[in-house]
């Protein structure tokens, strides 16, 4: 590996870190509330505001994108704490449905863009081997505030609490990793150690961290897009980890 494949790859990892920092905890919780959909509506419903940003022509004004961003991921987490007060049995198709009303409320908008179709990738599989260190920091010092507020907190919060928080989270990582990504770093490691009390957190941060490894090296040995790399890559450290588990629990 040249020092060029280096430069890329460390920053996109220490990206993947951060993410999963936050997201192991809340996708463990969010299989917990049973609401597996939220972290694909509210991914969306954030991506949504950047949408709308850039149609604002805010792109060269980074904190108003941000600022339009978080609105829209708390207006999201608000309707998903209303659905799920006001419509508990029936809360995954409501909030499967906010997905699918804002992903095609983005292409709608989109619809008269020229570069429509490379936004929306974006938009999906994000752009992690180009981040940057002004991005790493910001993203640092988010993750720090989220996790001391979740770490003090979490037994206190109520249904927008938690929403609140949750989309705080999502409308940083889903500009710097994609809407697929945000899901399988919130899903995959917490589905792979589900119901494992003992040392749960170990390893499901073992599948997350394998996973972006594993992934990036993937996408550059490869020539692979490396969201979608991580993805599967993340998946199959999944696989292996309920495969062992399965062995471990069957019966001699």
């Amino acid at each position: 590996m040249n020092n060029l494949e280096l430069d890329i790859l460390l920053p996109a990892f220490l990206a993947g870190l951060l993410i999963l920092a936050t997201h192991i905890p809340f996708g463990m919780r969010i299989l917990q509330r049973g609401v597996i959909f939220a972290d694909l509506a509210v991914a969306q419903i954030a991506g949504l505001g950047v949408v709308i940003a850039g149609l604002l022509d805010l792109t060269d004004q980074p904190l108003l994108v941000q600022l339009v961003a978080i609105t829209s991921a708390l207006c999201g987490a608000a309707l998903l704490a209303w659905i799920e007060r006001r419509a508990p049995e029936v809360k995954e198709a409501y909030i499967g449905l906010t997905f699918v009303l804002a992903a095609t409320l983005g292409i709608l908008l989109m619809s008269r863009d020229v570069h429509a179709g490379e936004h929306l990738k974006d938009l999906l599989v994000g752009q992690i081997l180009w981040v940057n260190n002004a991005q790493l920091v910001a993203t640092a010092l988010l993750t720090a505030t989220l996790l001391a507020i979740w770490k003090s907190l979490r037994q206190r919060l109520g249904h927008f609490g938690f929403y609140a928080l949750f989309a705080a989270a999502i409308t940083a990582s889903v500009q710097l990793v994609g809407v697929y990504l945000v899901f399988a770093s919130l899903i995959v490691p917490a589905l792979a150690t589900y119901r494992r009390g003992r040392r749960r957190y170990p390893r499901a941060f073992a599948v997350g961290i394998s996973g972006y490894a594993l992934g990036l090296l993937a996408s550059v040995w490869f020539d692979l897009p490396a969201g979608a790399a991580i993805v599967w890559a993340m998946m199959l450290c999944g696989s292996v980890v309920l495969i062992a588990r399965t062995r471990t629990d069957r019966p001699d």
